[in-house]
């Protein structure tokens, strides 16, 4: 397996991620990292939009690398994607960049087990901005089952 050279540093301000129309999947944007190296790259491929409600919903595809041994999603990457959700959460709704921002907490309730090779949808709403965090809410559906719910905090970068 060849390694793909990192891309250039950026400055932290979200000039890493990509946040852009998916021409397949019109009214939805791309997220993720550009330099695939990096540890959400391994997610696979999320695409993000903010419904008619102010919710955001983040879609990610679980392959089998993401499974555990009962071919279902494994509890670390529902984590990883929770995660990616909060991000994707505040980016949607212009509230970061995400760049330099980090997860101060994050808490998961599981509530039922997800199906490799079906997408699931982290649909979540902001709570509370201050001038330093950002309190999110949510919950992982597949089709019509809730999959789990989750609550966490965000720190937004210094100036931000």
């Amino acid at each position: 397996m060849t390694i793909p050279p990192p891309a250039p540093p950026a400055s932290g301000r979200g000039e890493g991620f990509l946040h852009e129309p998916d021409p397949d999947n019109p009214g939805w944007m791309r997220w993720g990292f550009r330099d695939p190296t990096r540890f959400n790259s391994a997610l696979g491929k999320m695409i993000v939009r903010v419904d008619e409600d102010g919710r955001v919903r983040m879609r990610a595809f679980p392959e089998r690398q993401h499974s555990n041994l009962a071919d279902k999603v494994h509890g670390g990457a529902l984590l990883g994607f929770i995660d990616v959700a909060l991000f994707a959460t505040s980016r949607s709704k212009g509230i970061i960049e995400a760049g330099t921002a980090v997860t101060l907490d994050l808490s998961t309730q599981f509530i039922g087990a997800a199906d490799i090779g079906r997408p699931l949808d982290f649909v979540s709403e902001v709570l509370r901005v201050t001038r330093r965090l950002v309190f999110i809410r949510g919950l992982v559906e597949q089709d019509a089952e809730v999959i789990a719910s989750y609550s966490g905090t965000i720190r937004k970068p210094s100036g931000g």
